[in-house]
């Protein structure tokens, strides 16, 4: 729980009936107590059972190497005084107990209240359950004991849950489990411990004292083995956000994928990554981009095994999640993250990228680099949303590593693959854009063009469809004639394409894609550019795209002959294509042989 003054509404509504309840069982047991007529020798014994208690709560025996686990031998005491001396006794032990040692810590005070009262509610549920068991057989004396224990661990842990749960948005059944999991080998070794203690106390309390070598060397052994492990963790853990270091995202993600190929079950990898946190630390400086980094680790623990890789950057492991859920998910923690409000900063948002094994990336690095591929898409379309593998975000994501490059082949092969991804959408058969690239190449040769403009050519032609990936498949593959909607819709590409180029850094291709549909005359779009305003590339690729679009097959309408379509382009030249270049083409198209099905570059 926090101790800010903010306390959820939904925190509150458990928080203060639970205190309230737990206040009126103080007030009982106080009362209680001072009118049982206890003995001197009970007087005694309580408060050695509270002073025990109180060291006991003092140094906690942790249950796990995150250090989110701890248990206090208070436990043992408090169950021997509820069987001994009652539960308005045990009660008011837990009261000092607890009371003391946290206060001590400084820990919060709605804390401090909620964690007595559950104690106050514990001790009453124990009482009152072991109440009809009378005797002082052994059979009795075991049956207090255990009913005692149980009560405590049952009250305990559902109301400890529970607050985790509304103040974590964590599962509450999920939490039961794991905490139950978590707690019940303890519970029963200090359930034994207890009973041991009761016995010896009811056959002499100065016995009791040869209990604390045993209690003693558990919580020594166990304090140590914790030690060594919390060493081991700290050696995979971030210690800013306390997820998982990249190391150990690599160890656990190797491990799910080998269970999950055994066992033939899906596994999401998600990266998400903050959004423009280099502005948050610019403006607001580097502690308060920590605070807003371990916000974000907080909301990703309840989304799956979560991992902080470096910087802002973090990984989320989505078991047994196919594509839809791991989908769901994640639109769920950029939701919750993108409604924080972090004090002066205001609201952060995440971009995330998901790919599933076995439907996409099968091997470690291969899925690593698919769901890195789509985070990069998700960031370079709005940020704040969440973007599944898709083959065509791979190719966008490898084009851009390789364009900023001095390894020219490395471009263009990076653009090819973009390319086919592009073609695998649309209607044409074939390779259109590898085919418009090799055709605009041969143009630009026979135009004279030096060899950079020949290479920037092919390349714009490889990618001069690249602003379909974001067109609805529904449009680009619709077999009748498109609607006045859906045609500004399909003529919304070049622009679209203008902005994925733009952004990688290769201006004059950008440039090219951007006007490779306007017309000679100045009645084509986006701009309405007309004559030699036009840029060449673009230019040159529109007669190629045309003439490829003419010759392949459509859903809508057969091929037409090389001859059909050169005719048809001559009949547009002036109004709709450069006649200089129609020209040049059509010298181009006489050097192959009739029968050849494509052009074929000329220039490698």
């Amino acid at each position: 729980m926090s101790a800010s003054a903010a306390t959820p509404r939904k925190l509150a509504a458990l928080i203060i009936p639970v205190c309230i309840a737990g206040l009126g069982v103080l007030v009982a047991a106080a009362y209680d107590f001072a009118t049982s007529g206890h003995t001197v020798r009970d007087l005694a014994g309580i408060a050695a059972l509270t002073a025990a208690a109180t060291l006991a709560e003092r140094f906690p025996v942790p249950i796990s190497p995150e250090g989110g686990g701890v248990l206090s031998l208070t436990f043992v005491f408090a169950v021997a005084a509820i069987v001994l001396y009652g539960w308005a006794a045990g009660a008011l032990l837990l009261l000092a107990a607890t009371a003391i040692v946290q206060l001590a810590q400084h820990r919060p005070l709605e804390r401090i209240a909620y964690n007595v009262a559950v104690l106050a509610l514990v001790a009453l549920a124990a009482g009152v359950l072991i109440a009809p068991i009378h005797g002082d057989t052994v059979g009795a004396t075991v049956a207090r004991v255990v009913i005692a224990a149980t009560a405590d661990n049952v009250v305990n842990v559902l109301l400890i849950c529970a607050a985790m749960a509304l103040s974590t948005g964590a599962n509450y059944v999920g939490l039961v489990r794991s905490n139950t999991r978590a707690t019940i080998i303890p519970f029963a070794f200090m359930a034994s411990a207890a009973l041991m203690l009761v016995v010896l106390w009811e056959r002499s309390p100065l016995l009791s004292i040869a209990l604390v070598g045993p209690l003693l060397a558990i919580s020594l052994y166990q304090r140590s083995t914790h030690r060594a492990l919390r060493a081991m963790r700290l050696a995979l853990t971030d210690p800013l956000t306390g997820l998982g270091n990249h190391r150990h995202f690599h160890e656990r993600l190797q491990r799910e994928l080998q269970t999950a190929e055994e066992q033939a079950t899906p596994l999401t990898l998600c990266f998400v990554d903050v959004d423009d946190f280099k502005n948050i630390n610019d403006r607001f400086g580097h502690p308060s981009g920590d605070r807003v980094l371990s916000q974000v680790a907080g909301k990703l623990r309840q989304g799956g095994e979560a991992f902080r890789l470096g910087g802002d950057e973090f990984a989320l492991l989505l078991v047994d999640h196919d594509e839809g859920a791991a989908l769901a998910a994640a639109n769920s923690i950029v939701e919750r993250i993108g409604a924080l409000g972090l004090d002066h900063i205001g609201s952060v948002t995440v971009s995330a990228g998901l790919a599933t094994f076995p439907v996409q990336g099968h091997g470690r690095d291969e899925l690593i680099r698919l769901a890195d591929s789509a985070l990069y898409w998700a960031k370079e379309h709005g940020k704040n949303r969440v973007s599944r593998y898709r083959p065509d975000v791979v190719q966008l994501a490898e084009l851009k590593r390789v364009a900023a490059g001095p390894d020219r082949a490395a471009r263009y092969r990076a653009a090819a693959s973009l390319a086919k991804a592009v073609d695998a959408r649309d209607t044409y058969t074939g390779s259109h854009s590898e085919r418009v690239s090799q055709c605009a190449a041969r143009i630009a040769v026979r135009l004279g063009l030096d060899v950079e403009q020949v290479e920037l050519t092919r390349l714009a032609g490889s990618l001069h469809d690249l602003g379909k990936l974001a067109i609805p498949e529904e449009i680009l593959r619709k077999a009748g004639a498109l609607t006045d909607s859906e045609r500004l819709v399909l003529e919304r590409h070049p622009q679209i394409g203008f902005r994925m180029l733009d952004s990688l850094g290769v201006d004059p291709v950008a440039s090219i894609v951007l006007h490779h549909h306007e017309r000679w005359d100045g009645t084509g779009y986006p701009d309405g550019l007309r004559g030699d305003l036009i840029p060449l590339g673009a230019r040159i690729i529109f007669v190629a795209d045309a003439f490829d679009a003419m010759t392949s097959d459509r859903v809508y309408r057969a091929s037409l002959s090389r001859e059909e379509a050169l005719a048809e382009l001559e009949r547009c030249s002036g109004t709709q294509f450069d006649p200089a270049i129609v020209d040049a083409f059509a010298e181009e198209l006489e050097l192959l042989a009739p029968e050849a099905p494509a052009l074929e570059a000329v220039v490698a």
